[in-house]
């Protein structure tokens, strides 16, 4: 009797529970296509910022390979006891090589001691048991008897990996050297110490050291497992390489695309703008070297299958800081550089620039379509040095898109007077971006629901929530935050007709070297993970679809209203029909989804959750998976579907269509 009578008292609780949980009926109809999305809809942005590129992606593991930086031995140690001086020193070769000025000459001709250089790489040198490491240098052997001998150390000097390289020949021509070994052990932060044995004088530049495991094998490449992470995500385009890189600190600091095509050696490294931007996250050692420039860039694009977006600068430096101008009459260089970078990515191999492109190694085009003038840019100055592109722009190409500015926020004054000049110019896109609250993107899940269908069209290139009162850092990256931009992005699906392209920034971050924060996936030097930011526009760009069509409660959008947000495609390709839906309640709620479709319709839906333990909740390098899409099937009944949707939770539905 007893476990009779608990077994109904757990039925009667039950039958309450299920009497108390929110029950709400969602319409889909399929059979009114409301807009096209875009294929390159959700995409990438890449700047070289928190060590994106150098100490990042772009795989070398020697800092200041070239002896560019403002202090030429930054990045390096002497290594020896009681070394005379003119030993070793840096020297400068400017009228030669204003590209590649400096080099080190090692004399130890009247020496008989040791001595040697330690290199500490990006915060340290990542280093994998098993895995092979190509050395390589260019050297002048001004007289011969020097053999170098390479090594790997840990902190404690122990050897994990060495070869050695005996130079050959003896003229006064540049060449390259190189040697591979194998490391013996894995080791987040190693040293590469190279030691000189023998007496006679070389000439050392480009010292360098690359893992062989790079993406796709590519010697000098990139870091594949940074690779990947994008690969994944399928994304529509890729924008490089910034961002405030673009515009410099000043005219001079800015990014100038030809200084980073042609040989590695002969590219011209700049500080870094990040360098110095902020005093609480100093990075003094930050450069760019630009063995990621804007072939590699581009080759970047077509491996994973991205539309290349390139930004380049009006003529205008940063705003915020020195916000220094070149004169209208002084701009022609500068509209060149944006000819000449199209003919570059397209142009035939008898051309200057298409020419350089095939000796790179790609003969064929890269198809490139659109093109950015600007980078946050505001204000007069910035529209009447855009309309002299766009003229330029127009007139030769004129079926490359052009992307232009709204300036650093979306709304106020200055967003304003861009969004009627830019839509008097009728550029092609409009260059949003939105760092703002949770609360924010919560609040204007319907900010294009009113916009002009028929002017220019919107591209949301950088969006991020920043939680309140959240220690800087990795943290900031947490639930309340993606959730938030989860539900944000249904509307910008559902307006797929306004805005066509949209990208979180920033994309990388190291977590020994970052400068701003929270950003898209974080990266040490053996390791990478994908936020729940990360999570949630990869799952947006995998299920896409090709239209949008309505998804509603009562006809009505599904927009905020009971914390409710939604979004519906179908897709063409495959046949299947896509739902999201953002629960913002700290309740669960019980959803009828009822499917209008021509046809008949699948009797399983995918079924994938992305949800967290609380709304602090992070993925870190220990727990990458913390916050993480599960996927379940669920039963049809008929054409309706019944699910459960847990509090603070972002799903996907996939339903094959017959």
């Amino acid at each position: 009797m007893k476990r009779a009578s608990l077994i109904i008292t757990l039925l009667l609780a039950s039958s309450v529970g299920l009497q108390a949980q929110v029950q709400k009926t969602f319409t889909i109809d399929a059979t009114q296509p409301i807009a096209k999305v875009s294929p390159h809809m959700w995409g990438v942005f890449f700047e070289d910022i928190n060590l994106g590129a150098d100490g990042g992606i772009y795989a070398e593991l020697i800092k200041n390979r070239s002896f560019e930086f403002t202090e030429p031995l930054m990045g390096w140690k002497k290594l020896g006891q009681a070394i005379p001086e003119g030993v070793l020193l840096v020297l400068n070769r400017a009228a030669e090589n204003p590209n590649n000025p400096r080099f080190l000459r090692v004399n130890t001709q009247h020496i008989t001691q040791e001595v040697g250089l330690q290199n500490e790489g990006f915060r340290g040198m990542g280093i994998k048991e098993n895995l092979r490491y190509d050395f390589s240098v260019r050297y002048r052997q001004v007289k011969p008897g020097i053999k170098l001998h390479i090594e790997l150390v840990d902190s404690t000097g122990r050897r994990i990996g060495k070869g050695e390289w005996q130079p050959e020949g003896g003229d006064s021509d540049w060449q390259k050297g190189k040697v591979s070994f194998t490391a013996t052990a894995t080791l987040a932060k190693a040293k590469c110490n190279i030691w000189f044995e023998g007496q006679g004088v070389i000439d050392l530049d480009m010292i360098s050291l690359f893992p062989a495991d790079t993406w796709k094998g590519r010697s000098g490449g990139l870091r594949a497992d940074m690779v990947q992470m994008l690969a994944d995500m399928k994304p529509g385009f890729i924008r490089f390489p910034g961002g405030c890189i673009v515009e410099g600190r000043d005219l001079a600091n800015r990014f100038q695309w030809k200084h980073t095509v042609g040989p590695v050696e002969e590219r011209k490294s700049i500080m870094n703008r990040w360098n110095t931007e902020f005093k609480h996250r100093p990075a003094p050692d930050y450069f760019q070297s630009f063995g990621l420039g804007f072939f590699e860039y581009f080759q970047l694009a077509e491996d994973i299958g991205a539309e290349p977006l390139p930004i380049l600068n009006c003529g205008m430096a940063c705003q915020f800081n020195s916000a220094e101008l070149v004169p209208l009459t002084e701009l022609d260089p500068y509209v060149q550089d944006a000819l000449d970078l199209i003919e570059f990515a397209n142009g035939d191999i008898r051309s200057k620039w298409g020419k350089l492109r095939a000796d790179m190694g790609h003969p064929e085009p890269f198809h490139l379509k659109m093109i950015g003038v600007g980078n946050e840019n505001w204000g007069p100055q910035y529209i009447e040095r855009l309309e002299v592109f766009k003229k330029a722009l127009n007139e030769k190409y004129p079926q490359i898109k052009i992307v232009a500015s709204s300036g650093t926020g979306p709304d106020g004054d200055r967003f304003e007077f861009l969004d009627k000049e830019l839509r008097r110019l009728r550029v092609d896109f409009i260059d949003e971006h939105y760092y703002r609250s949770p609360e924010w993107f919560l609040s204007n899940a319907r900010r294009y629901d009113g916009y002009d269908r028929q002017g220019s069209k919107v591209f949301a290139g950088e969006y991020a929530g920043h939680p309140p009162q959240v220690a800087d850092g990795p943290m900031e990256n947490n639930w309340r935050a993606a959730l938030a931009e989860a539900a944000f992005l249904t509307g910008l699906e559902r307006n797929a007709d306004v805005v066509q392209m949209a990208s979180y920034a920033p994309l990388f971050a190291h977590v020994d070297g970052w400068q701003w924060a929270p950003d898209l996936i974080w990266v040490d030097n053996l390791h990478v993970y994908g936020t729940p930011s990360y999570q949630v526009q990869k799952l947006y760009s995998i299920n896409k679809g090709t239209t949008v069509i309505s998804m509603s409660e009562a006809g009505k959008p599904l927009a905020g209203k009971d914390g409710i947000y939604a979004s519906a495609t179908i897709d063409e390709k495959s046949s299947e029909l896509i739902m999201k839906i953002v629960n913002h309640n700290d309740t669960s709620l019980r959803g009828q989804f009822k499917i209008k479709v021509k046809g008949g319709i699948a009797k399983d839906a995918t079924h994938i959750i992305l949800t967290a333990p609380s709304l602090d909740a992070v993925n870190t390098m220990e727990h990458a998976d913390r916050v993480s899409p599960k996927t379940k099937i669920e039963k049809l009944q008929g054409k309706d579907l019944i699910a459960n949707l847990e509090p603070y939770s972002f799903h996907v539905f996939k339903i094959k269509l017959k």
